[in-house]
């Protein structure tokens, strides 16, 4: 489905001296779903009940409100104290998904294979539907499992396993758009449409006659408006 990566350590997996699936909760998050330039990052930590405390402790909180310096610093701390979970889905992905309705789904999907991956007791959703009820029952469907699944919305301000994975999405997230810029030698900004410096290279990038390069989000309504845009151009300097 995309690019996945999981590290940290091995947190209940019930063997010998190990606590069992019961001791597990999941919390699951995303990161660039308005982005123009790179993937979409769906992040997931899951730790001990016992170690949620030192979540409040180490002032984990959504990835939003922190500095890059202090989502770096809490990253090392989070993967040192749960297992690490992501699939990162591809500017190609997400425009197949979107050209069909289907971003959620999309999104559910992702949520609902790394919920079967991090085998939880119970897990908490970060949820991208305006019906966050809804969202939660999608991804027990799609995951084909009796876990509970509690999703809401801003989840990652109010429950602090949501908020470290939002660290895990976002740390993941910017580390690919990092590479995109070192590739193409240019500082662009973030990668969201509100970003001036991004609309700026964005721009420039399609009065080239070339094909677009994978990481950018083909389906969005902004790049199709600079691409029209761009078009049209050319025109302006006929007279009437």
């Amino acid at each position: 489905m995309g690019r996945r990566e999981v590290s940290g350590p091995r947190v209940g997996v019930g063997s010998s001296g190990e606590p069992g699936p019961s001791d597990r909760i999941l919390g699951l998050d995303e990161a660039g779903r308005g982005s123009l330039i790179g993937p979409l990052v769906v992040g997931g930590f899951v730790a001990r009940r016992s170690d949620l405390p030192e979540l409040i402790r180490l002032g984990v909180r959504d990835s939003k409100l922190l500095s890059p310096q202090r989502r770096s610093e809490l990253y090392g701390a989070l993967t040192a104290l749960g297992g690490c979970h992501s699939i990162a889905l591809s500017p190609r992905t997400i425009d197949r998904h979107v050209r069909r309705h289907g971003l959620n789904v999309l999104e559910a999907q992702a949520f609902a294979d790394l919920l079967c991956e991090a085998a939880p007791s119970e897990a908490f959703v970060d949820a991208c539907d305006v019906d966050a009820d809804r969202f939660g029952r999608t991804i027990v469907r799609m995951a084909r499992t009796t876990v509970p699944v509690y999703a809401r919305h801003e989840a990652d301000r109010f429950v602090p396993v949501v908020s470290a994975a939002s660290i895990i999405a976002k740390v993941r997230r910017d580390r690919a758009v990092a590479r995109i810029r070192r590739a193409v030698g240019t500082d662009f900004g973030s990668g969201y449409p509100g970003d001036e410096r991004t609309r700026a290279f964005v721009e420039r990038l399609l009065r080239r006659p070339v094909r677009s390069p994978t990481w950018l989000r083909e389906s969005w309504s902004t790049t199709k408006r600079m691409r029209q845009e761009a078009l049209l151009r050319p025109l302006e300097s006929f007279p009437p």
